[in-house]
């Protein structure tokens, strides 16, 4: 009876035992069944996000606003002249050198012609000498023809008289022409400024030997600053848009932050047929002698835009076989692809002529690998995560 009463507390004891640890086990395989269906549906889940590629969406400008179009010039003197003599022989002095301001008619140098005053005073001399016999043929033929009414002289030889009086001025005329021509041109021997300007070039010095004409050696160059021309090279797809009158601004590497304005007068009309670019020239004061020949600045000018068209960044454009697209959201965000006809290149970013509105979503850089009717997220602009920053 004592060994009953010992055992039978102990079988009980085992039974609630056993069935405590089971409900245990059984609450850790739920709870464990429960975390791995969580964890497959959180991965199928991500792996759904990941298979939808995010984009980002151009901004769209209006092309009706005013473009700034900025081109590399060429500053050039208003006049200039490249100074050469038109007699041979050697400086004897020159009176200007780079940087002198001079004005028209001043003396830029004296050359030494000596051979050309030999030449010249031969001339005199043979002028002198066909004078002395002309007045002898004039006085003869006078006394011929006052002889003929007593016929002591034949009319033949009377006429003859005549013509070699006639004949001696005509050498009178040759010998002065001669002079003259010769005078003029020791008055070459001084070199004087065409124009009002400054000596920009001096490529001579005394004693030099001096050789007449553009074959010689340049003496002088002679620029004329008080005005200067710019030459642009506008690209084809500009030209329209600039013609006479047309207002800019220019800007030169030593005057940082200082702007020129400019006006164009003139075009070329012809595009060259390497570059497809046309020659402008513009005109600009310089009153106060900053600007420099030959100085390279650079030329703004404000283009009008159209209306009608819309400008995108460059990197929307997608190139393909029949032309250019572009990658835009339909409904749903799936992808579509447009077909655009381009207008003017500023660089950055590109005139959309048609097959584009104001009010499509165009995606910008797109993916390689973006198909058309693919689905995307569109990526937060930056402006709205700053704004929630």
């Amino acid at each position: 009876m004592a060994s009953d009463s010992v055992l039978a507390p102990n079988l009980r004891r085992l039974k609630r035992t056993g069935i405590a640890v089971l409900a245990i086990a059984c609450t850790v395989a739920t709870i464990g069944i429960v975390v791995r269906i969580l964890d497959q549906q959180s991965l199928a889940h991500w792996t759904a996000r990941q298979s939808v590629a995010t984009v980002s969406l151009a901004v769209l400008q209006q092309g009706g606003k005013a473009n700034a179009l900025t081109l590399p010039g060429t500053i050039q003197p208003i006049n200039r002249a490249a100074i050469y003599s038109r007699v041979s022989g050697y400086l004897k002095s020159w009176q200007a050198d780079i940087g002198t301001h001079v004005k028209a008619g001043q003396t830029l140098a004296v050359i030494e012609a000596p051979d050309l005053d030999q030449q010249f005073e031969q001339a005199r001399a043979d002028l002198a000498t066909a004078k002395a016999n002309e007045q002898l043929a004039a006085l003869t033929a006078r006394r011929w023809n006052a002889l003929l009414p007593s016929e002591s002289v034949s009319q033949q030889s009377a006429d003859e008289k005549t013509g070699e009086e006639a004949a001696k001025k005509a050498v009178v005329d040759a010998a002065q022409a001669k002079v003259a021509q010769l005078a003029a041109m020791e008055a070459f021997k001084t070199i004087v400024a065409p124009f009002d300007g400054i000596v920009t070039a001096r490529k001579t010095d005394i004693g030099a030997l001096i050789n007449a004409g553009n074959s010689g050696q340049e003496l002088f160059e002679l620029s004329d600053l008080h005005r200067v021309r710019i030459y642009v090279q506008v690209p084809q797809a500009f030209s329209a848009a600039i013609e006479p009158g047309t207002r800019a601004t220019f800007q030169l590497p030593q005057f940082p932050g200082r702007q020129f304005d400019a006006v164009v007068v003139t075009t070329s009309h012809a595009m060259e047929a390497a570059s497809r670019s046309m020659l402008v020239e513009l005109q600009a004061d310089n009153a106060d002698g900053r600007l420099s020949a030959g100085a390279y600045c650079d030329v703004r000018f404000e283009i009008t835009g159209n209306q009608n068209v819309v400008r995108v960044p460059a990197t929307a454009l997608v190139p393909v076989d029949r032309g250019i697209e572009l990658a835009v959201l339909g409904a749903d965000n799936r992808v579509e692809f447009k077909p655009v006809r381009l207008g003017r290149d500023f660089g950055d970013s590109v005139e959309i002529l048609s097959g584009l509105s104001t009010a499509d979503r165009v995606i910008d850089s797109p993916p390689e690998t973006l198909q058309a009717g693919q689905k995307v997220s569109v990526a937060a602009s930056r402006a709205a995560v700053a704004k929630e920053n």
